[in-house]
């Protein structure tokens, strides 16, 4: 028996995940049980989860892994402070008592965290950040053999690559090094148009289609960006002009001097609903440009591997539009993605990777994949349960499956706003069905309540939809299944209502509140949703809710949000969902079986 634990940390998303004979047996990201979102300290309290999870003798763990090669990303830390000093010279000396104390002493930082815990006499091996990300998306897959990209900001040197993956082994076939990167121009943009790097690239991304495709602003933008800041080649590759950026930080990425003068607007302070047009038509003029490089390195990918599968990874692989745009090519026969493309997922890639690549194992596939649904996170006992709650001094009642269903399918359809709370927790960004809120997508006015009343963020953001997979076709250009919520697809004709004949002219506030089909609520401005089916495979419990509120009402799609607010990691706890439940709008509490109204609580709010 082989026993692998996976580790990333010290960037952003923590995470540590736990390999026996190349299966997954649990992940994490230490930010659900620190409460820090995007987290980047060592996952000691992930680690301390799966161990747990496992049950076995924490002495029995052959090999550690972190997910990239410490020496060689300071090496290119080196080498750019060198290449732009004096600038720079300030951030630098502030990095370098972190990289001394504890990032070039990895291992010694490793053996400190979890000598305390019983993991002793291991060895620790050190993949490639590009290996780790290749290695969580193929691994797992249920492919043989694939082709496989992956897009970030940059690991060590690498930012893309193109990878082929047969059986147990990964093959690198090309890359663009750093400082060229569609990750880090994306970010670049991000920052700009007023969000946190690393953190609101995916608002970026939900910004973009209130810009009308056709605006002369639009294509305007796309030209300035093309003839000044990238030049993009026919196979995807593509380089930065490096003078419009300040590759020595990474609180701006963009040089803002030179920004303002080529957009001749300095960079947003206001995300409201009043924001200045330019910043959105600039959102979705990067979004067009990431799209067309995204598809011209599928295509090279397609040509140099002659595969019939593709696997992506990498942060840039959760832009779920460009990922649809990419469904829609049709060049690949099956496409799958890893659900935590980040960094978080490396913890997974690179312990797989040092399980196969090591012991020569012939891979463990199925006929969908070996990622569990991405449910790899803890669950709670219901004593657990019923403790914590006490505790709070909650009223609560506890229902069996079937009358639990039917209650909430009824509450939903009445329009209650549910904190839904089941088993494992997911692992990734996305909450798929065990940490959600929920709510019906047939009432137009549910986006507005709960980005106001419950996730207190941007309220253009927009809702997703979870819906039966044997349903999908009914209400979405979408076939197959999209377990992850991974793909945005356009909504079917026959539920959207006519757009009028000036769209394109309506202020961002008259698109939002405008009803675009009978599904209105997980309906975005042109008309498209980011969609997760469900199966009784997939998720159980969903499937049966999904079912009961189909029979009451004849939909079977309900909005599916993460069960956090604003600026807070998806809920890990009882008491993390119980505390989220008192401080929001949300009108009914579902942990288990256990169901919970919030009129019914003595706690003040």
């Amino acid at each position: 028996m082989k026993i692998v634990l996976g580790i990333s940390s010290f960037f952003h998303d923590s995470a540590a995940a736990l390999i026996c004979d190349g299966n997954i047996i649990a992940a994490a990201q230490e930010e659900r049980f620190t409460r820090i979102k995007h987290d980047s300290s060592f996952p000691l309290n992930a680690i301390k989860y799966i161990l747990e999870e496992w049950g076995g003798v924490p002495a029995d763990i052959d090999s550690i892994c972190f997910y990239e090669k410490p020496f060689l990303k300071f090496e290119r830390i080196l080498e750019n402070v060198h290449s732009f000093a004096p600038k720079g010279l300030g951030t630098f000396l502030q990095l370098v008592p972190e990289w001394l104390g504890h990032k070039l002493n990895i291992r010694k930082t490793i053996s400190y965290h979890l000598k305390e815990l019983g993991i002793k006499d291991y060895v620790v091996y050190y993949p490639e950040h590009h290996l780790s990300h290749a290695a969580s998306a193929f691994y797992p897959s249920p492919f043989d053999e694939s082709a496989i990209v992956t897009i970030d900001g940059v690991g060590e040197w690498a930012t893309t690559t193109i990878m082929h993956g047969k059986q147990n082994s990964i093959e690198k076939l090309k890359e663009i090094k750093y400082p060229h990167s569609l990750g880090l121009l994306y970010s670049a943009f991000t920052s700009f148009c007023g969000f946190k790097v690393n953190d609101g690239e995916y608002k970026l991304m939900g910004l973009a289609p209130y810009s009308d495709s056709d605006s002369l602003i639009q294509r305007e933008l796309i030209e300035k960006i093309k003839s000044n800041l990238i030049k993009i080649y026919p196979d995807g590759s593509f380089v930065l002009d490096i003078k419009y950026f300040t590759l020595t930080s990474m609180l701006t990425i963009y040089h803002e001097k030179k920004w303002t003068e080529l957009f001749h607007i300095g960079p947003n302070k206001d995300t409201s609903l009043t924001i200045d047009p330019l910043y959105i038509h600039m959102s979705a003029a990067i979004q067009k440009i990431t799209e067309e490089i995204y598809s011209k390195i599928i295509c090279h990918a397609k040509d140099i591997t002659q595969s019939n599968n593709l696997c992506l990874s990498g942060g840039v692989a959760l832009n779920c539009v460009a990922n649809g745009m990419m469904k829609e090519l049709n060049l690949f026969e099956n496409i799958w993605i890893q659900p935590a493309a980040g960094d978080a997922g490396s913890a997974i890639g690179c312990a797989l990777a040092t399980y196969y690549i090591n012991s020569k194992k012939n891979r463990i596939t199925n006929k969908i994949d070996t990622m569990e649904g991405s449910l790899l996170g803890p669950s709670y006992s219901t004593e657990h349960i019923k403790k914590s709650l006490d505790k709070k001094k909650a009223n609560y009642i506890e229902l069996p499956d079937n009358e639990l269903y039917v209650r909430v399918a009824k509450l939903i359809s009445e329009g209650n706003i549910i904190g839904w709370f089941k088993d494992r927790m997911e692992f990734g960004p996305r909450a798929l069905g065990n940490r959600s809120i929920l709510a019906d997508a047939r009432n137009p006015s549910m986006q507005k309540i709960i980005n106001q009343k419950i996730k207190f963020r941007e309220q253009f953001r927009p809702f997703a939809p979870i819906v039966l997979e044997e349903d999908a076709e009914k209400y979405f250009q979408f076939s197959g299944s999209s377990n992850y919520m991974l793909f945005v697809a356009k909504i079917h004709e026959n539920i959207t209502t006519l757009s009028p004949e000036n769209y394109s002219n309506f202020s961002l506030r008259e698109k939002l509140y405008l009803k675009k089909s009978t599904l209105p609520s997980i309906t975005h401005v042109n008309y498209t949703a980011r969609l997760q089916t469900i199966s009784k495979e997939s998720n159980q419990a969903c499937y049966h809710l999904l079912k009961e509120f189909k029979r009451q009402t004849t939909c079977s799609v309900l909005i599916n949000t993460s069960f956090n607010q604003n600026n807070e990691p998806i809920v890990c706890s009882p008491e993390d969902a119980y505390n989220c439940f008192m401080n929001t709008g949300i009108d009914f509490l579902i942990i288990d079986n256990f169901l919970l109204e919030k009129k019914l609580q003595s706690e003040p709010r």
